[in-house]
């Protein structure tokens, strides 16, 4: 039974995990012959506050590139 635990700054949209989901699931078919319905996948959204590099959050580093 593969969990498969995803996690991405900031949001998406219901259809754009909906995709994720399927294809990370079809992924796990082909590739290891594992049942789809067997498959979970859990997709974490992060704040882009609390999600960082390189010493700061990305929020500060997206303002400071639209800026």
């Amino acid at each position: 039974m593969p969990y498969v635990n995803v996690k991405i700054a900031g949001t998406a949209t219901t259809e754009q995990k909906e995709r994720v989901m399927a294809g990370i699931t079809q992924v796990l078919v082909d590739v290891l012959d594992k049942k789809p319905e067997k498959v979970y996948v859990v997709i974490d959204e992060v704040s882009l506050d609390n999600w960082g590099s390189n010493g700061e959050s990305l929020s500060t580093r997206r303002a400071r590139q639209e800026g």
